[in-house]
């Protein structure tokens, strides 16, 4: 007999699935109270109503830290998909504040980090190339005959890049074993979804490519976590690359400087309804997966958990200057490559090159 009780997760699972939803908002609330204590120098990028994508989608993949697990292309708002692949608070706060302690020294800001044992890999800040950089990754998968799959996310307003176009029918033609996950937010910073696309949804441009896609509830975590398997399921199985969809809405700016007041504050209302943790947590106690109390504490615990790594991370030293170059230069000389290769003219000598 089967003690699953939805989606083919036990009482367990399921419970844990809220926890890590928890997680992601509680980390995003205490980022922005470091931003407003003047911790955090840079921009931030809230989740807000979109948590449910992140963490449903990685709680579908086969996460291991020792360097034979899934792969993760996680984006800035997808920091739930992060945590859930090993990435620590404490790591993602001292990133934020640029603590000389974090992943990257401080040279680099929010999620821009990578850890190939535990199989995730910071973005590239121009917008599309992680498609191509993904593209990449899982034809090594392929080649090599590893049963593992990639994922990278991308908001609409990315899909218009040509880099986006070329990683995904790359991946497409070469059968790669790659996830994309669209986040159909219905904005790309001020730009509606409707002026980048004539598309009412980024699965009509699968066939395309030639590529499988499903278009789900990114708001519900369990529907989400369903069509993720079942597009990892597809992809292992040699179908290639495959696309789902996430319909939800990004109910806040860009990032914590834009005051979205290109919005209609009703629309805004009317999603804040939809929220994934007061809807997921309503539907755990209606079926009686979980008591009231067993989720309080589950928020309790992330907001706690939060509130430790962040002090851990601002009481660390900022990055000491000269070790700014560590790890940039080398001493050791290599052979020069043919593509710097010349014949200097005796008439007009040329200084060698370094």
């Amino acid at each position: 007999m089967s003690d699953a009780v939805a989606s083919g997760l036990d009482r367990a699972q399921v419970v844990d699935l809220y926890g890590w939803l928890c997680l992601a908002r509680a980390a995003e609330e205490r980022l922005e109270l470091l931003q407003k204590q003047g911790h955090v120098s840079g921009s931030i990028y809230r989740s807000l109503g979109q948590e449910a994508g992140a963490v449903g989608a990685a709680y579908a993949l086969r996460r291991r830290a020792d360097g034979t697990g899934d792969f993760l292309a996680q984006t800035v708002r997808a920091c739930g998909a992060l945590f859930l692949f090993g990435g620590s608070l404490e790591d993602f706060f001292r990133q934020y504040t640029a603590r000389g302690t974090s992943p990257t020294k401080g040279r680099e800001a929010n999620v821009h980090w990578e850890d190939y044992e535990k199989g995730f890999v910071g973005p590239v800040s121009p917008l599309g190339t992680m498609l191509e950089v993904m593209a990449g990754i899982t034809l090594s998968f392929r080649l090599r005959g590893e049963d593992r799959v990639g994922m990278v996310f991308y908001g609409d307003g990315a899909s218009s890049t040509g880099a986006w176009h070329e990683g995904l029918n790359f991946a497409a033609v070469q059968r790669c074993p790659l996830i994309l996950m669209v986040e159909h937010n219905q904005w790309a910073f001020s730009t509606p979804t409707h002026k980048n696309t004539r598309v009412s949804s980024f699965t009509e441009k699968a066939p395309g490519y030639g590529i499988g896609a499903e278009s789900v509830d990114g708001t519900d975590v369990l529907a989400v976590y369903e069509a993720v398997s079942r597009a990892a399921e597809r992809a292992r199985a040699g179908g290639g690359a495959q696309m789902v969809e996430l319909r939800y809405f990004r109910r806040r700016g860009h990032a914590q400087h834009d005051p979205q007041d290109y919005v209609d504050p009703a629309v805004i209302a009317e999603w804040e309804k939809k929220d994934p943790l007061d809807q997921y947590r309503a539907r755990l106690i209606r079926e009686g997966w979980a008591a009231p109390g067993e989720l309080d504490r589950s928020w309790d615990e992330a907001v706690e958990a939060c509130r430790r790594a962040a002090e851990v991370a601002v009481s660390e030293p900022a990055p000491h200057g000269p070790d700014a170059v560590h790890d940039v230069y080398t001493d050791v000389i290599l052979p020069r490559p043919w593509t710097r290769a010349f014949t200097p003219d005796p008439r007009n000598p040329l200084p060698d090159l370094p």
